[in-house]
């Protein structure tokens, strides 16, 4: 019985310490408030990678740490459970997470357009997919979505096409060997297929979807309330970023090459096809985009624009 005492205590002791732990881990030895933020390696968070380069004396009262994920579950499981702030995220996985109760506000978009649907050369029009496999990265995503608008508008139905999830890292190789015959993923995947010449840009997404919304900053609505200042701040400083990020010259490839790996070619490539510009989440597009996942029953009751999206500091932003 002592011994199952002590080791209560002990367990006690180290829960009590990760606690602290975690708490001091808000701030960092100069005393500033650390945004801890989650990515993926993606082109979609561009301007976060512009932003980590801030001149310190810009980051008011704060900083920022990018924390890197190999995976939209483990990223949102971080994010749901407060292990960081905030996120660059598919926009579905956060209605869903909201829907599900964790309390979650929409403040900016990560970018706009820059979605590829692509497939083999040997793929002449979208009726060739038929019975095909084509892969997406999640079917909480807006290139599930864009799929199916594309099927549709070409005479396809959804079930016409075998649909596979897929790691984004492996569509290319995937495509090459003719595992698949086609994918719409985040970037700078879509456009590595092109550069290396094993697949071809069957549809843009803004000629499927126009202004299409697919990734967006969100943050913990408990860090908001914590301070509007710093957050405000940090949304200065992110629409700063993403109007530096679409100047698309050698700093943002520089900025963008120390947080995934990418010859510069398909950076490039990339580049052309996405925009960091009017980063404000509007409610017709947002929607439009609920209106998508409810029609294809991925959603009952997606959060509705005004519970969801916080404009307050774009809308303020310098």
């Amino acid at each position: 019985m002592k011994k199952l005492s002590l080791i209560v205590l002990v367990l006690a002791m180290v829960f009590t310490s990760a606690c602290t732990q975690a708490d001091e881990g808000k701030t960092n030895a100069t005393g500033k408030t650390t945004l801890k933020i989650g990515y993926l390696p993606i082109t979609h968070a561009g301007p976060l990678y512009m932003e980590s380069h801030a001149p310190e004396e810009q980051l008011e009262g704060y900083d920022v740490e990018l924390v890197k994920f190999g995976s939209w579950p483990d990223l949102m499981d971080a994010l749901n459970t407060g292990r960081i702030d905030g996120a660059s995220v598919l926009v579905q996985l956060a209605m869903m997470a909201k829907e599900q109760g964790i309390d979650l506000k929409a403040v900016a978009l990560g970018h706009k357009d820059g979605n590829v649907l692509v497939t083999s050369k040997n793929i002449e029009e979208t009726a060739d997919l038929k019975g095909a496999t084509y892969a997406i990265p999640h079917k909480f995503s807006s290139h599930n979505l864009l799929l199916n608008e594309m099927l549709k508008k070409d005479g396809l139905t959804y079930e016409d096409v075998n649909v596979v999830e897929m790691a984004p890292a492996e569509m290319p190789a995937a495509l090459s060997e003719e595992r698949i015959a086609g994918y719409v993923v985040a970037e700078p995947f879509g456009a590595q297929a092109v550069a290396m010449d094993k697949g071809k840009v069957h549809y843009h997404s803004d000629e499927i979807w126009p202004d299409s919304y697919c990734c967006v900053l969100v943050l913990r609505n408990d860090i908001i309330k914590k301070d509007e200042e710093i957050i405000q701040s940090f949304i200065d400083q992110y629409v700063k970023a993403g109007e530096s990020a679409n100047r698309k010259d050698d700093a943002v490839y520089e900025s963008f090459s120390k947080y995934m790996k990418v010859d510069k070619e398909v950076l490039d490539l990339s580049l052309e096809w996405i925009s960091y510009d009017d980063l404000r989440i509007e409610q017709e597009e947002y929607d439009r985009l609920a209106g998508f996942m409810t029609e294809m029953s991925l959603t009952e009751n997606p959060p509705v624009y005004e519970e969801f999206v916080d404009n307050t500091f774009i809308d303020k932003a310098k």
